[in-house]
């Protein structure tokens, strides 16, 4: 089978998923750092989008981080990452379309909003989506480690990144995880002991650093742009 070729970011949570993902299904791949602030000329032959993480793969080239791992998820089907059942499989993309449209972009308008009461708002907002995610694996873990128990699935390799990225929420805006989401808590010291995530884990003060013109509201890339509050 031809060889995966990755092209990304150390500091893109969005590539961060897919890497977690190859490294999970133990393929073989080629990774290509993409420098976001100076992205050379080919690039655009590569992204439509002109966004990490893309990949190419034989004749297929696939963006869209979700996508993307769908995709690696059918055509490297060891490990499976995704529920066999029909109905969890369902759920498990209501869970990652949640994090892709509300979880996700109330992260960097916490950062991105500096007006004090818009942000105020954005961190209420945030916070009610943690408290609804702990309902939610409440009820689908069985008490076992991740999102649907016992068995790793795209819906935690969705999530995590944002969680490794914590320390510039804590950092830039003091904020911590609600003390009701002991769950949410347990699924994270799980994620984090993983050999996937331990193999390209990256300090917080990497994150501090390279989140700090999203914080001071002058962050100007194509993720920025779209995020910030018009």
């Amino acid at each position: 089978m031809a060889t995966v070729e990755l092209y990304s970011t150390s500091v893109c949570p969005f590539a961060h998923r897919t890497r977690l993902t190859l490294l999970e299904k133990g393929a073989d791949f080629t990774l290509t750092e993409i420098d976001l602030n100076n992205k050379p000329d080919w690039f655009t032959n590569i992204s439509p989008n002109n966004k990490v993480p893309v990949i190419k793969h034989g004749d297929n080239r696939v963006w869209e981080s979700t996508i993307i791992n769908e995709y690696l998820d059918e055509v490297f089907p060891e490990p499976p990452l995704m529920p066999r059942d029909p109905g969890k499989r369902a759920l498990a993309r209501i869970w990652m379309d949640f994090a892709n449209i509300k979880l996700i972009p109330t992260f960097y308008k916490i950062l991105l909003i500096q007006d004090q009461e818009k942000q105020q708002r954005w961190i209420k907002e945030f916070k009610e989506h943690l408290l609804f995610m702990e309902r939610g694996i409440s009820q689908t873990s069985s008490n076992g480690s991740y999102w649907f128990g016992n068995e790793l699935s795209l819906v935690d390799l969705t999530f995590y990144p944002w969680f490794e990225r914590w320390s510039v929420l804590e950092h830039y805006r003091g904020l911590s995880i609600p003390d009701e989401c002991q769950h949410l808590k347990r699924w994270w010291d799980a994620m984090s002991k993983r050999d996937s995530v331990q193999t390209i884990i990256n300090p917080s003060d990497f994150y501090i650093k390279e989140y700090e013109n999203y914080a001071n509201g002058t962050a100007s890339g194509i993720t920025a742009k779209e995020m910030r509050e018009e």
